[in-house]
Order: structure tokens, then sequence, then C-alpha cells
């Protein structure tokens, strides 16, 4: 059984900074690419960021330059650094992985957190 823990959300002003983190824990062969997606009121998830196993990233336009996505392969964790936040990032954001199991061959992608809830307002 895997699972991926998101923390580090909650409330702050605009202009403010967050640090999220998805620690990935149970029966782990490999994580080739974790990533980052956000779901706003009304909206369809969208993807954030993404680090692969080699600690290359690629982000989305709206939060190049503000937001930057690291790895921690030893602690099977990824994080999510916000800074200069704006109330159009208020969403959940999850925490996803395309990971291998021990005992399994193959990689799946279909690997997601809970969520955590970032609220940007004054």
């Amino acid at each position: 059984q895997v699972q991926l823990v998101e923390s580090g959300g909650g409330l702050v002003q605009p202009g403010g900074s967050l640090r999220l983190s998805c620690a990935a824990s149970g029966s782990i062969f490999s994580i080739a690419v974790m990533g980052w997606y956000r779901q706003a009121p009304g909206k369809q998830r969208e993807l954030v960021a993404v680090v692969t196993a080699g600690g290359s990233t690629m982000s989305a336009d709206s939060v190049k330059g503000r937001f930057t996505a690291s790895r921690d392969n030893t602690k099977n964790t990824m994080y999510l650094q916000m800074n200069s936040l704006e109330p159009e990032d208020t969403a959940v954001y999850y925490c996803n992985a395309k990971l291998r199991e021990r005992g399994n061959p193959y990689y799946r992608d279909d690997y997601w957190g809970q969520g955590t809830q970032v609220t940007v307002s004054s």
C-alpha cells in the first residue's frame, strides 16, 4: 500500500509564502516523477509543477518565477516553495506520483494524495 500525504497548506496574505510537502510511503521501489496539481472551486484540476528523479523540473506558466518544486529522493518527499502568492493561487493542492511498487515491474501514475488547502486572502 502506497500513501502520499501533503502538508503545509493554510491561509496566507497576498504576497506571502508557503511551503508544501508531499511524503510518499509504503512499498515503493522507485519514484520516476512527482508532481503538484491544484484545483480551484468550479475549475478543473491543473498541473502546477513536476520534478523527475534526476531533479529536472517543469512548471506552469502561471507560477513560473514564483513557485519552485524540489525533491529529496532519500526521503521520498517533494516540496513546493510558493512565493509572491496571489488570490488566484487559492486552491486545493494535490500531490501525484508515477512510481513502481516493490514486486511490480510496471510504473503507475495514478497515485494521489488527499490534498491540502491553500487560501490566499487579505
